[in-house]
C-alpha cells in the first residue's frame, strides 16, 4: 500500500514523496465520556490508519490531496489563527494541527501531502483524531518540534478543539502512544499510559451500524451539552462535599472526587442532591470510571466473562443515563450477544457509529456469522462487508518514516 501511495503521490505532485506519516484509529473498550472529565479510559489502537505521503516544502503552504474523491483538494498557509474552512470540512482537521503548532511553536514550513485511509469516517473509531495526529506529526518533524508521544498528544488534543468539539485527550494519546498487542489504561492530569497486554485468546469485534456519528456535525451539540452537564454536576457535588466537610477544600476535578470518596458513595450523594439529566450524567461518569479500573484488572487476569459483564454494564449506562445510544446501536449490541459475545457496547461518543464486542478464538466465528446474517444481510449492507465488521488488531501508535531509503 505504501508503494502504491508513493506512486500516486508522484503522479499528482511531479516528484516522489520523502516520508510517510501514519496514525492509527482506535477502538475504545470501556470508559466512554470519561476522558474529558479527567477520568480513565481503556482503548487500543487499530490496525486501520491514516497515511500521508509527504514532501516538505520551502514555504509555508500545506497542500493536501486525498485518494478518496469524496474529499476535495485543499491548501492553506501555516500561521497562527488560521481561519477555518466551512464547518464539517475535512480540511479543518489538518488546519487544527497547523494552527496549534503555529500558535505554540511559531512553525513556518509546510508540505505537499497525499492522504489515504482504511478507517471508516464518522464511525466512532477516531479517524478525525488520526488525521490531526498525522498532520501534526508531519509538521512537527519538518519544523523540528519535539513529538515525544505523551507531550505531543496533549498538544494535539488542544489542537482538535479548533473544530468546535470539546473533546478529551483519549484519541490523540492512544493513536500516538499505543503498543502492539496492548490496550492502554489512560489517566490524565498528568497524562499517563499504562499498557495492558490483550490476552492472546481474546478477539474484539468491531461492527459499524452505518449511521454516521460526526462530532464536528450534527452530534457536536449533543456531545458538548453532555460535557457541560457533567461540569455542572461536578460543581454541585464538589460544593456539597466541601460544605459537609467530607473534603478539606473544594475539589477541582472529578479525579479528586473519586480519590476522596468511593464511587457508590458518590453516586448516592448525587442521587440526593442532583436532578434530572445532571443526576444521570453524574451517575454514568462515576460508575464508568470505576468500570475502567476493574476492566484493566480483568484484562490482566484474562477474565473474559468479567470483562464482558463490564462492557454490558457500560452500554446500559450509556443508553439509559448518558442517552447517547440509538436503536441501531442497541440492536447491534444485542445481535453480538446472541452470537456468543461475552459482552458488547457502543464505542466512541455514540449518536451512531460502531459497537465493540468481546469474544475469544472459539466463539468469534459465531459472533461474526451472526452479525453478518442477522444485521448486515437483513439490511442489504453486505457490500464492503470486511470494512463494516472486522476483528480489531491491537496495534502500535503513530510513526514518521523515510521513504525510498
Amino acid at each position: 500500500m505504501t508503494d502504491d501511495l508513493a506512486r500516486d503521490f508522484e503522479a499528482r505532485f511531479g516528484s516522489p514523496p520523502t516520508h510517510l506519516a501514519r496514525a492509527p484509529g482506535r477502538v475504545n473498550l470501556i470508559g466512554e465520556h470519561t476522558d474529558y472529565n479527567g477520568l480513565p479510559v481503556l482503548p487500543m489502537a487499530l490496525h486501520k490508519e491514516i497515511r500521508i505521503a509527504v514532501r516538505p516544502r520551502e514555504d509555508g503552504q500545506v497542500v493536501l490531496q486525498n485518494t478518496n474523491e469524496f474529499f476535495p483538494p485543499l491548501d492553506f498557509e501555516v500561521e497562527p489563527a488560521i481561519p477555518p474552512f466551512v464547518r464539517g470540512a475535512w480540511g479543518n482537521y489538518a488546519k487544527a494541527a497547523a494552527n496549534e503548532l503555529a500558535r505554540r511553536f511559531a512553525i513556518w514550513r509546510g508540505f505537499d501531502g497525499l492522504v489515504d485511509s482504511d478507517l471508516p469516517e464518522a464511525a466512532g473509531l477516531s479517524s478525525s483524531s488520526a488525521l490531526v495526529n498525522a498532520v501534526g506529526l508531519t509538521l512537527g518533524r519538518i519544523n523540528e518540534v519535539s513529538t515525544e508521544p505523551r507531550a505531543f498528544a496533549e498538544v494535539m488534543a488542544d489542537a482538535e478543539r479548533y473544530v468546535g468539539t470539546r473533546g478529551g485527550g483519549m484519541d490523540q494519546a492512544i493513536s500516538l502512544g499505543a503498543r502492539n498487542r496492548c490496550a492502554a489504561k489512560i489517566t490524565f492530569h498528568p497524562l499517563r499510559l499504562q499498557h495492558v497486554t490483550v490476552p492472546d485468546d481474546w478477539c474484539f469485534v468491531v461492527a459499524d451500524t452505518g449511521v454516521r456519528a460526526e462530532k464536528s456535525g450534527a452530534a457536536r451539540v449533543g456531545y458538548n451539552r453532555r460535557r457541560e452537564e457533567c461540569e455542572e454536576a461536578f460543581r454541585i457535588v464538589s460544593g456539597e462535599l466541601a460544605t459537609r466537610g467530607v473534603t478539606e477544600k473544594l475539589a477541582t476535578s472529578y479525579a479528586q472526587l473519586v480519590r476522596a470518596v468511593d464511587s457508590e458513595t458518590l453516586v448516592a450523594l448525587g442521587e440526593g442532591i442532583l436532578e434530572g439529566s445532571l443526576k444521570r450524567r453524574f451517575r454514568h461518569v462515576v460508575r464508568e470510571a470505576a468500570r475502567v479500573e476493574e476492566a484493566a484488572d480483568r484484562m490482566l487476569a484474562a477474565d473474559t466473562v468479567g470483562f464482558g459483564t463490564l462492557m454490558d454494564q457500560s452500554h446500559a449506562s450509556l443508553r439509559s443515563d448518558f442517552l447517547v445510544s440509538s436503536a441501531e446501536l442497541d440492536e447491534l449490541v444485542a445481535v453480538a450477544r446472541e452470537g456468543g459475545a461475552a459482552g458488547a457496547r457502543l464505542t466512541g461518543a455514540g449518536f451512531g457509529g460502531c459497537v465493540v464486542a468481546l469474544a475469544d478464538r472459539w466463539t468469534v466465528g459465531g459472533v461474526l456469522e451472526t452479525l453478518v446474517s442477522e444485521w448486515f444481510e437483513r439490511r442489504d449492507m453486505t457490500d464492503r462487508i470486511d470494512e463494516r465488521v472486522f476483528i480489531a488488531v491491537p496495534s502500535r501508535g503513530a510513526s514518521w518514516e523515510p521513504l525510498g531509503v
